[in-house]
């Protein structure tokens, strides 16, 4: 089985994408053996009513257990601590989905930590994305940034339980700085940004295989380019069932 830690629902407003519609998405996930799909919302990067956001998106997934919601949570919102609160104990969800260049704070700001030490308390899994969308396509009036992970080491050291798996950050982030967050504690990597040949294999040589896990970005990309990456490098199948899912339900406590 394959569990995708990077999956989206709902619409990109800017437009259509393949795959944007449930039960399109599902059919895609189901022909690429993928049994688990960790999903959020678009909508989480761009609505102020993340509760309206989270229950929708619990609601999407409730039909499907292959679906596993990840709320979103905006700390410079007022009522974020109750959109933590609202995802881990009405909706059972098991992580939270972190948009920080949308919402429009930097990893510094005390507001985060605070998220963070919350997040580690309750248990939750925290996904930070890192870029949703190249900086080429994106729309002329919205420019966004990429997320500066600088601040994180000291932030996960601090906080030796929190798990934390950075979406899209491959290729983004610098290896030196992949390293800091290796050694600060509990940082997991997704694949969906990796290019080149050889990639995965490539990548296995700095980072350690318990700390990647498989991820597509679908639908903004697509769900066989992730699962070529997994193909074309050469891994033995104790590599392939860590990244597929062995590291993806050691992050769910079910490993």
């Amino acid at each position: 089985m394959i569990i995708d830690t990077n999956v989206s629902l709902s619409r990109w407003p800017f437009r259509r994408l393949p795959c944007d519609e449930i039960d399109k998405l599902l059919e895609k996930l189901r022909a690429g053996g993928v049994g688990q799909a960790w999903a959020g919302s678009f909508d989480g990067a761009f609505h102020k009513d993340l509760g309206g956001v989270n229950a929708r998106l619990f609601e999407a997934c409730r039909p499907h257990p292959e679906l596993v919601p990840f709320g979103s949570v905006n700390p410079k919102l007022p009522d974020w601590r109750e959109d933590l609160r609202r995802c881990h104990e009405e909706f059972a969800m098991p992580g939270i989905r972190l948009h920080p260049n949308y919402h429009g704070y930097a990893l510094d700001d005390p507001a985060l930590a605070e998220l963070l030490t919350l997040a580690e308390k309750r248990g939750l899994v925290v996904e930070l994305v890192v870029r949703m969308e190249d900086p080429r396509t994106q729309h002329p009036r919205m420019p966004v940034p990429d997320v500066d992970a600088a601040p994180l080491p000291e932030l996960v050291a601090a906080r030796p339980k929190l798990r934390l798996v950075l979406l899209n950050a491959l290729r983004f982030v610098r290896a030196d700085l992949i390293a800091r967050l290796i050694a600060a504690g509990d940082v997991s990597f997704d694949v969906a940004t990796l290019e080149g040949v050889a990639g995965i294999a490539n990548l296995l040589a700095g980072v350690p295989v318990e700390r990647v896990v498989f991820g597509s970005h679908l639908p903004f990309f697509y769900l066989e380019s992730a699962l070529l990456k997994l193909r074309e490098s050469e891994l033995t199948q104790e590599q392939i069932d860590a990244i597929t899912h062995g590291n993806a339900e050691r992050l769910l406590g079910k490993a």
